[in-house]
């Protein structure tokens, strides 16, 4: 038993160790979470940023490094998050040494740069809800594709009587919290986006003209739209990774995988956190340099 609290100990001190020297190679705080962008998230949070600005009254920095791993979660925590973080830094970025799906994706997009490697991948930001009997997770937008599939077959008369009765079982209450979480994303995405990740972007790169608010937000919209379109991806689990962004999108994206040491850094911090939660049974953990959180969710 002693033997099994030392190794944790251990680990643990490696682990702040890493953090330590992530702090040191980017010049700022750093936090790591792993989890949903759901349930008791922003409470840990925000108890864990007030630990560490108290402790380190006297270091305090301006910015913070986010480093996040989420399946994803709900809009309405993402924009609390983002919140609380703003409340503390002035600069946030955020480093995705795996992936960021859904509402993670929302909450990366809300940085002022973005750090990932080929092996990285964001997601669509299709916003997760409560299924209808409330037992799991799934994303709206499926939902409503399926709805306005259906709904267009039975205006053309084309719908099956098997179809109607599906159609008949949607919830129109659900349905109109569906259209509210997808419109919360998009809306939050533009306002991030544009207040934040196109902060210094001051002239367009091919016609060297002023970049104006109006344009900032322009931007913002169309990566929004096309982060939300399912179609587009097929899936809602899908990742999208740093060439495609770059591509697709024209998203500046920030590849630590160029930093050598930094990259080794990460990889052994992030290899290191997955084993200890697995060790550990923990489904969510979160990690400063000062200590460490893990729940296991119900």
């Amino acid at each position: 038993m002693n033997d099994q609290a030392d190794t944790i100990s251990l680990v643990q001190s490696r682990l702040a160790e890493l953090l330590t020297s992530i702090e040191e190679q980017m010049n700022a705080d750093v936090l790591f979470y792993k989890g949903p962008i759901a349930f008791d998230a922003g409470n840990l949070i925000r108890e864990s940023i007030e630990n560490y600005r108290r402790r380190s009254r006297g270091t305090r920095r301006r910015k913070l490094v986010f480093i996040l791993e989420t399946s994803g979660g709900y809009a309405e925590d993402a924009r609390r998050i983002s919140d609380t973080l703003r409340h503390h830094y002035n600069e946030v970025d955020f480093l995705i040494p795996s992936h960021a799906m859904s509402a993670g994706t929302i909450l990366a997009l809300s940085g002022n740069a973005i750090w990932m490697d080929y092996y990285s991948v964001l997601g669509p930001i299709d916003p997760q809800v409560h299924s209808q009997d409330g037992g799991k997770l799934v994303p709206a937008l499926g939902y409503l594709e399926r709805y306005d599939e259906l709904i267009d077959k039975a205006n053309r008369g084309k719908a099956s009587g098997a179809e109607l009765m599906i159609l008949l079982e949607f919830d129109q209450g659900e349905l109109y919290s569906y259209h509210q979480a997808r419109d919360l994303s998009v809306a939050l995405l533009v306002e991030w986006l544009a207040k934040y990740k196109f902060k210094n972007w001051k002239v367009t790169q091919s016609q060297k003209m002023k970049v104006t608010p109006t344009l900032r937000k322009k931007r913002a919209r169309e990566i929004a739209d096309k982060l939300n379109d399912i179609k587009r991806w097929n899936s809602h689990g899908i990742g999208i990774n740093m060439q495609l962004l770059r591509r697709e999108l024209n998203l500046k994206i920030d590849d630590f995988g160029k930093q050598v040491l930094l990259n080794s850094i990460v990889r052994e911090f992030h290899k290191l956190t997955l084993d200890y939660s697995r060790k550990m049974q923990l489904e969510c953990i979160l990690q400063t340099k000062y200590n460490i959180k893990g729940m296991r969710l119900r």
